[in-house]
């Protein structure tokens, strides 16, 4: 039996993005710039959406809504430029926690993380553009900040993987607030 829905559109895509005042954005095509208090955030998308701007409101609608590709980016655009309205005005941050004996962190002039992860060699990661490292004293605690959601979540997810946490000691890099199951070591007879 072949049930016919027709065609559905995103709800998500349906509804509008509110421009905050302090906020300006200018679409050309399909680049769209938002520049906010905190910085500015810029990106360029598949032309199977049509992105307008009328005062306070921006809002995504679908070129061809019997193309699938067009109904999927429909809300996917819209998702993406909230999330930049969002950055430029509050920015995102993650939180790193470093555990395990003379493990640390520490900045090496502006733009260079020096992690000791316990290897032979400390490892050098360079900061992309747009992001700031914070780290406490003790250099176990980091903080990864930034206008662009997704730029935030890549360099904290490159940071973690020079050391995931290990299960039996729980030494490693983990997100703050992150859980991590716990195994019994091996048992002696």
């Amino acid at each position: 039996m072949f049930y016919d829905f027709g065609v559905e559109m995103s709800r998500i895509g349906k509804s509008p993005v509110c421009i905050p005042a302090n906020v300006k954005i200018s679409v050309d095509g399909c680049r769209v710039s938002v520049e906010g208090p905190r910085g500015r955030n810029e990106k360029i998308f598949d032309d199977s959406v049509a992105i307008a701007v009328d005062g306070e409101i921006l809002t995504v609608s679908c070129k061809n809504p019997d193309d699938s590709h067009s109904r999927m980016m429909h809300g996917t655009v819209r998702s993406i430029v909230n999330s930049m309205v969002i950055g430029v005005v509050d920015g995102y941050s993650k939180d790193l926690e470093i555990n395990g004996v003379g493990f640390k962190a520490i900045m090496k002039g502006q733009n260079i993380l020096d992690l000791s992860l316990g290897y032979s060699h400390d490892i050098l990661y360079e900061i992309p553009h747009g992001i700031k490292v914070a780290i406490d004293q003790t250099g176990t605690k980091v903080s990864v900040s930034g206008v662009d959601k997704k730029t935030v979540g890549q360099v904290v997810a490159d940071i973690k993987r020079f050391y995931p946490v290990e299960p039996y000691k729980g030494k490693g890099v983990k997100i703050v607030g992150e859980f991590v199951r716990r195994k019994e070591g091996k048992k002696t007879a």
